[in-house]
């Protein structure tokens, strides 16, 4: 029907209408929003536009403006298909170069739809605040499309609500203050094939004060020690902060709660009253006093409920808490197992279950299920953060979960997790440091321990007391796109690294953790995630990662469990098992998810090893065992995992798991010992006494200290690979022409895991990039990103490649990525090689296939992912200090060798494991006879246990083999050669020398 027939109808009916409802009559005219008559392009920010989205590449519906004649508004409507797998939808941001648009003013906002009457719901959000359309706080509500042709849809913007699953930055203010707006977008309905048409966006009716005027109070919890009172400070604000048109009354009184009137406090009721012109934002208090009642007590709960006139009412019902008192579990002079003893006892079966639950802190909002389902623990996925991204906004957040469960009956606290996997890495202008892959570069177990204990502080300054690291992976394929997760490819070199478990906790004994900071550690994945065969994933596109280990029980012994033990013995918190299948050879189970493996986390990691942390499940890992949802947590549980991260579906496993020990299915002493773990844990971190953020370390945060350590991390990291005619070091008196993708690139340097989870290229955190470094070292520096800029008159080129960040088997070769350089970067080493002497740096996750170029390369440097500080990188380029990184990996001739390590009975690699030459140093002059002096001297050192002698005495004999071979890296070279350095490693000595001795000779 044509628009101008539904306004002649509707002026008839407003005719007809009683007087009450003429009211409408005062209202303001309609707002346009969109026509759709083409007057707003198909087009993504900044722009203003209309563009699609979806979770897979064909999940964006397909959209047009189409001509129909019976369009509710002008001739043309917007128009669409859809078959949607996982969600797609679309999307008009307004543009950001634009001021936002301001709604306050209006009832709420209309469209016509075009229904089909397929009985399927359809989300539509508005976005609120913050920079920009892509940057703002999402609002969401629904329809149901159960009618055929066209409807109008009317929406009050009283029916948003906030989106607790999803926020672009993490969420804003949680108010919906519609002064600042920056448009909508609509979800369609998943896995049915459909067609849509919409027409006529608008704004429509007049937004009365009960609307604009909302009363909220300044928390939603007042703890108070019993005899204290509570002070509970009401606020009246308005959209655009206008004074109150009417008054505003708010009626209080205390009731219900556990809490009894008369002996736990005095009971109260009044009214407060905003008269008109009130200005916005003022403040009246109301204290609810408490009373002594000498006994030992859970925490009680007073709620004072509020009754609103003229303006929204708080979303929730502040509760007063009296805390709970006087019962053992809440004495810190006991000994920690009688503390959990006895709080154990008192727990119902529903308490013991939120213990053993952790949710995304963006699936709960405001944090009110903290408290309704005793949850015990909050995480943040990779890139989950506060808004603003600072210390103090994390401080703040956290402490408003913990106040959350100091509502609950014993006020058992949270314990908050993160990914902080190579420093502080979610917050912006954290101290970055190099990936796990670098730091094995180092060969530097006191570095790999300041580096843990730099993260630990930043962490713990920011209120989180649960890092879930390090990652013990033992790489064996560098496919994998968890490959720079991992120290290393041989397992006496993750075992080495493994200090970095004390920087993180302290002493392995736990008295450190209380401390402000050390945070819990994580050691992961348990077991044989490194050794994922290339092909065998079963996730989406991936081709390796949460794929499948195949290896006999020697291997699985000597080369991914052998770790574990280290960190056992090391005192770990927590261990998080892997998403991949475990297939032990000869054991007749074939592939088994690790998850369901009690064998392996029953058996081995707690019963063998002597684990007494807890083990945290990967984010959403059981959904990924076979079965319906109830077996998945029976079978997960009685494998032996503790606590289920369960990032969405917190509710429904708490009412699965309470449900499966209800039938018998899992054990009340398996629960039992799962929340003895976790609570554990809790007394240790000393939680209980004080569960909210010290901040005290806050300004060491990104500090010039803190730094120097991520400096010092990305110059040992270094490692020089080829260094033909003395290229490197660089002479400040050169003049140096600098190119490549990755030379002048923060994001690139820095990798995943970085601000979020995949990491992004650009500048998005503070520091240093290489660029910034060689200049800051005084370099006499020209800079072509593309080498586009004419190269005559340079003394040399510094080329700086590699890839751009990604994380876990979004980073699998096979799944968009290979090892090859890109078309660039191949150009820009060309051009500068060919016209000067250059250094090519590769700044990568793993090695580069790079042997078709070595030849017009003079100096060859695998540069990791140095981090945030590129100060470092500079350091060993101008010889401020030596080049003495060595190869933690293999570094391959061709994909083709893949997988390819050390100990493997066929070996010629481009560069073999432990590769690395130095500057500043002479190699030892002499041959056989010297390495003969040096072998004798590595095995007196050897029995009388002076490792620092020994570890010197096999890097002189490196040293000299190294200077012998140059480039002529043979597989009879690189086979003892690879192994010596993993008998290094392992304290043998003179057995290092000797195979030295034998890559000396091959050579």
């Amino acid at each position: 029907m044509p628009r101008a027939a539904l306004l002649v109808s509707t002026a008839l009916l407003a005719a007809l209408m009683p007087l009450s409802a003429a009211r409408a009559a005062d209202d303001p005219s309609p707002t346009p929003v969109d026509r759709f008559e083409g007057e707003v392009p198909f087009a993504a920010q900044p722009a203003d536009g209309i563009f699609t989205w979806g979770g897979d590449s064909d999940d964006p519906p397909q959209l047009r403006f189409a001509d129909r004649a019976d369009a509710p508004e002008g001739a043309k409507v917007l128009a669409g298909t859809y078959d949607i797998s996982g969600y797609g939808g679309f999307t008009h941001d307004f543009a950001a170069t634009e001021p936002a648009h301001d709604w306050s003013a209006h009832q709420g906002i209309r469209f016509w739809w075009d229904g089909q009457d397929n009985g399927k719901k359809t989300a539509f959000e508005i976005k609120d605040g913050g920079a920009d359309g892509e940057a703002s706080e999402l609002w969401t509500t629904s329809f149901t499309d159960d009618f055929t042709g066209w409807k109008q849809i009317e929406i009050p913007f009283t029916d948003f609500v906030y989106r607790t699953d999803y926020q672009p930055v993490g969420g804003i203010d949680h108010v919906l203050g519609l002064t600042r707006m920056w448009g909508y977008a609509v979800t369609l309905p998943v896995g049915v094939q459909g067609r849509f048409a919409m027409d006529d966006v608008e704004l429509y009716g007049k937004a009365d004060q009960s609307l604009r005027a909302s009363v909220t109070t300044d928390a939603a919890v007042y703890p108070v020690r019993e005899g204290g009172t509570a002070s509970v400070k009401v606020t009246v604000a308005t959209t655009g902060s206008a004074p109150l048109d009417e008054p505003v009354t708010v009626s209080y009184a205390t009731t219900g709660g556990t809490a009894e009137a008369g002996k736990d406090y005095r009971a109260l009721s009044g009214t407060l009253t905003f008269p008109a012109g009130t200005a916005s934002g003022t403040t009246r208090t109301v204290k609810v006093p408490t009373l002594k009642d000498r006994s030992a007590e859970s925490a009680e709960t007073i709620p004072l409920q509020l009754t609103v006139t003229g303006a929204k009412a708080p979303a929730e019902t502040p509760q007063v808490v009296i805390d709970a008192h006087g019962l053992p579990y809440l004495n810190s002079k006991l000994p920690v197992q009688k503390r959990v003893a006895d709080l154990l006892s008192r727990m119902s079966p529903e308490e013991k279950a939120g213990q053993m639950t952790q949710a995304e802190r963006g699936a709960v909002g405001t944090g009110g299920d903290v408290t309704a389902y005793d949850l015990g623990s909050l995480l943040s996925g990779g890139g989950s953060t506060p808004t603003p991204n600072t210390a103090a906004a994390w401080a703040q957040m956290i402490d408003s979960f913990q106040l959350r469960a100091q509502a609950t009956r014993f006020q058992i606290p949270l314990i908050y997790g993160v990914d902080a996997v190579h420093g502080h890495n979610n917050l912006a202008g954290a101290t970055i440091m190099p990936h796990n892959i670098g730091i094995g570069a180092t060969r530097d177990p006191r570095l790999a321990e300041q580096a843990g204990a730099v993260t630990a502080s930043e962490v713990r300054a920011t209120g989180v007391p649960w890092d879930f690291a390090p990652c013990l992976c033992v790489t064996r394929d560098e496919r994998w796109g968890r490959s720079y997760e991992s120290f290393g490819e041989d397992p006496a070199l993750v075992k080495s690294m493994e200090t970095v478990i004390q920087g993180l906790q302290g002493r392995a004994d736990g008295r450190d953790l209380k401390d402000n900071d050390k945070v819990l550690a994580t050691a992961k994945h348990f077991v044989g995630d490194g050794g994922t065969a290339y092909g065998s994933s079963t996730t989406g596109s991936y081709t390796i990662d949460q794929g499948v280990t195949t290896v006999t029980r020697q291997q699985l012994e000597a080369i991914h469990l052998a770790p574990y033990q280290t960190a056992v013995d090391r005192g770990i918190g927590t261990v998080m098992p892997s998403y991949s299948s475990l297939d032990i050879v000869g054991d007749g189970q074939g592939p088994v998810k690790m998850h369901a493996r009690a064998d392996m986390i029953n058996g081995v990691l707690k019963d063998r090893m002597g684990f007494k942390g807890f083990v945290i499940s990967d984010w959403n890992a059981i959904d990924q065992l076979p079965g319906d949802y109830a077996s998945h947590v029976s079978t997960s549980v009685n494998a032996g995992v503790d606590m289920m991260m369960v990032p969405y579906s917190y509710q429904d496993f708490t009412a699965t798991l309470i449900d499966q020990v209800k039938a018998g299915k899992v054990g009340e002493r398996r629960i039992d010992d799962a929340v003895s773990r976790i609570l554990t844990q809790k007394f240790e971190l000393g939680l209980f006494e004080h569960p909210y953020a010290d901040t005290s370390n806050a300004a060491r945060i990104g500090s010039t200290a803190h730094r120097a350590v991520a400096r010092q991390a990305a110059a040992e990291s270094q490692v020089l690979l080829k260094n033909s005619g003395s290229v490197l070091p660089l002479k400040k008196s050169q003049k140096v022409y600098v190119a490549g993708s990755n030379a002048d690139d923060l994001g690139n340097q820095t990798g995943g895991w970085t601000l979020t989870w995949q990491g992004q290229s650009g500048t998005h955190t503070t520091g240093t990039t290489i660029l910034q470094g060689m200049r800051n070292a005084g370099g006499d520096v020209t800079y072509s990103k593309d080498a586009s800029a004419p190269t005559g008159g340079y003394d040399v080129g510094v080329v700086v490649v590699g890839e751009t960040p990604y994380a876990e088997g979004v980073g699998d070769v096979g799944n968009g990525n290979d090892l090859a350089l890109s078309a660039a970067d191949q150009a820009a080493v060309d051009k500068v090689c060919a016209a000067m002497k250059c250094a090519v740096l590769i700044v990568s996750g793993r090695p580069q296939l790079i042997g078709d170029r070595l030849g017009e390369i003079d100096a060859l440097v695998a540069s990791w992912l140095p981090g945030t500080e590129g100060d470092g990188v500079a350091d060993v380029l101008y010889g401020r200090k030596a080049f003495t990184g060595r190869l933690p990996v293999t570094w391959p001739k061709s994909e083709a060798q893949l997988p390819i390590n050390v100990g493997d009975a066929s070996y010629d690699p481009q560069y073999p494991y432990g590769w690395g030459l130095t500057t500043l140093t002479k190699a030892p002059q002499g041959g056989t006879a010297t390495l003969k002096a040096l072998g004798a001297a590595a095995r007196a050192a050897e029995r009388g246990g002076a490792d620092l002698t020994g570890r010197d005495l096999v890097t002189r004999a490196r040293l000299l083999v190294q200077a012998k071979v140059g480039q002529s890296v043979t597989a009879a070279v690189s086979k003892p050669f690879a192994d010596a350095d993993h008998l290094l490693l392992t304290g043998r000595y003179a057995a290092a020398v000797e195979k030295l001795t034998e890559a000396y000779r091959a050579a």
